[in-house]
């Protein structure tokens, strides 16, 4: 870290200190921001960096019209990038950019973008920053820095996506496979990994010899005893009740099972065949209990539903009674599959949310200054509080406070947000979906100084907020369950599979229909329908539309949960 500062120390900072003598000529207000700007610089050499963002940051805005306007901008990141806050530095090294593009130095603040970048975990910006500089002039310190970075990556699924992306870079390459070579017993896919990447970059055989060696043959997995499986789908389809009203209030399931048919279809092109046999709960729980009184129910291979908490209860209690594996499609109750191995939530837990976003804020935003946690006041917000203090303390992390809001009543929203805790807190984290919460949010935030303004880590529900301007969004991070790359191969693929079918684009409802069902037919086809034991060993995959489904050590909520910015108006993914 510290040969990393002194990169940036010894840039040539001698330019921003020679200022043309038709400044004597000034007005008083220029004169005025040409002392404020030397004292800026005066208090960074003296390392009194709060100080100098706060001098700095008004003589930056392009508004006061300062003639060393950029050159403030920069001396503020580097400030801020002393100092380790990070998301300052990177605000101003955006304003940068986008306002000051002929800057004589910008790419010195690229440089430092990629610094920035890295230390909060953004991999795939600070790569494609960093490669943007001439490689002539930035050549040997570009590659000290990502050696330097990267060299630290643990993060398994963070490698494969880094290799997919830049599949010719040889430093990533190498990097990789040391990756590799340090994480323990390597499965054969990680094997067949590790010998490609020593054969594609020429990298020495020798260093990876005794990881790329074969293995002994492996026992074979149970092969599936069917040909083809049955599937029942438990939803609330309501087919007695035609009113627009319950029709349109039952288009996500109309829509998720459109989903389940064109994945059942691309199956079958695969050689895969399932069947999916659908059965209407209706709204109330006496359906479906007719419905779980049939015996036909009790020889079917997998179940998927239903969507309803009272009715995820009973289903959840069939499946264990019946031993018949059951897959939730949109429950992010921990409780229903706590002591089940017969019970599978498709979407991680709030609790697992809680915990992989605390994981991430203890590591992008540091633990030297304490965080601040809100949360609405409900059962799935209330999980997902209580995980992330356990997993930020246990980290070394702590809460200056936390707060329990009822986003619908404006006294307890405005309540819970406390200036002078966001002031001193090192980020917020604002658990709530309510559209209310996020406005009220960024108008807290918006009141504490620059220097010492909290990051914001919040659901990524909030860049659908109508209310919420991209300016504002662009400077916060989310936690993303339902995150997908738009752009994907995948994705563009079923959009055009289902507009042709629908007539209309997929919603993410039907978009996890799809994924739903293709990852777990999947695993009946490859390990039968006792597939519990195979599936917590199984190495990850990456998913045909979101990030893949991922459910290691026993676990029976999916552990894939994206951590998203907005880089350049674009979700960026963090993790």
């Amino acid at each position: 870290m510290t040969r990393l500062f002194s990169a940036v120390a010894a840039l040539p900072w001698q330019r921003l200190l020679i200022l043309p003598l038709a400044l004597l000529s000034l007005g008083a207000a220029a004169q005025g921001q040409l002392t404020r700007y030397r004292t800026g610089k005066a208090q960074l050499d003296q390392g009194r960096y709060a100080v100098a963002m706060q001098e700095l940051e008004p003589l930056a805005q392009p508004i006061n019209h300062f003639s060393q306007a950029p050159d403030a901008a920069y001396l503020y990141a580097v400030a801020a990038t002393r100092a380790r806050q990070w998301a300052e530095a990177e605000q101003m090294l955006n304003l940068i950019r986008n306002q000051y593009p002929s800057y004589p130095s910008l790419n010195e603040a690229l440089y430092l973008q990629g610094q920035v970048s890295f230390e909060q975990g953004d991999y795939d910006t600070a790569l494609r920053t960093l490669g943007q500089l001439p490689a002539e002039q930035y050549a040997a310190p570009r590659e000290a820095m990502q050696t330097s970075y990267l060299a630290k990556l643990q993060d398994r699924a963070t490698w494969q996506r880094l290799q997919k992306r830049y599949p010719q870079s040889k430093l990533i390459g190498r990097l990789y496979a040391d990756f590799l070579l340090g994480s323990g017993p390597l499965s054969d896919a990680d094997r067949q990994q590790l010998d490609a990447l020593v054969t594609q970059f020429k990298l020495d055989r020798n260093r990876y010899a005794a990881a790329t060696a074969a293995a002994a043959p492996a026992a074979p997995k149970a092969l599936p005893r069917k040909g083809t499986y049955n599937i029942g789908v438990l939803l609330p389809f309501e087919l007695q009740d035609n009113t627009w009203q319950t029709q349109r209030k039952n288009q996500f399931v109309t829509d998720f099972y459109a989903g389940l048919r064109l994945a059942q279809d691309s199956l079958q092109r695969a050689g895969h065949p399932v069947q999916l046999f659908a059965y209407d709960t209706g709204a109330d729980t006496l359906t479906l209990k007719s419905v779980l009184a049939l015996p036909e129910l009790a020889g079917m291979d997998m179940l998927v539903g239903p969507v309803y908490k009272s009715g995820a209860k009973l289903l959840a209690r069939y499946a264990r009674d019946h031993q018949i594996i059951c897959v939730n499609p949109l429950s992010q109750d921990p409780d229903l599959v706590t002591d089940n191995p017969y019970h599978y939530l498709y979407s991680p837990s709030a609790a697992t949310q809680g915990r992989v976003a605390a994981q991430f804020a203890a590591t992008s935003f540091g633990t030297g200054r304490p965080a601040v946690l809100l949360h609405e006041d409900s059962k799935d917000e209330n999980d997902f509080a209580a995980a992330y203090q356990a997993a930020y303390e246990a980290a070394g992390g702590k809460l200056a406070a936390t707060h329990a809001f009822r986003p619908d009543d404006p006294a307890s929203l405005a309540a819970a947000f406390v200036a002078t805790e966001l002031a001193g807190a090192s980020h917020v984290l604002v658990a709530s979906d309510n559209r209310k919460a996020g406005p009220a949010a960024f108008a807290a935030l918006a009141a504490v100084p620059a220097a010492t303004r909290p990051a914001l880590l919040a659901p990524g529900t909030w860049l659908d907020n109508p209310s919420l301007g991209l300016g504002q969004l662009g400077g916060a991070y989310y936690y993303q369950p339902r995150y997908f790359d738009r752009q994907a191969p995948g994705y563009r693929r079923f959009r055009q599979l289902y507009l042709t079918r629908q007539k209309l684009p997929p919603s993410v409802f039907a978009n996890q229909g799809f994924e739903l069902l293709l990852f777990f037919s999947n695993a009946l086809l490859q390990y039968g329908p006792a597939f519990q034991g195979a599936l917590a060993t199984a190495p990850a995959q990456p998913g045909a539309i979101f990030e893949g489904l991922t459910y290691p050590d026993g676990a029976h909520d999916s552990q894939t949960v994206p951590l998203l910015k907005l880089s350049n108006l674009e979700p960026q993914l963090l993790r």
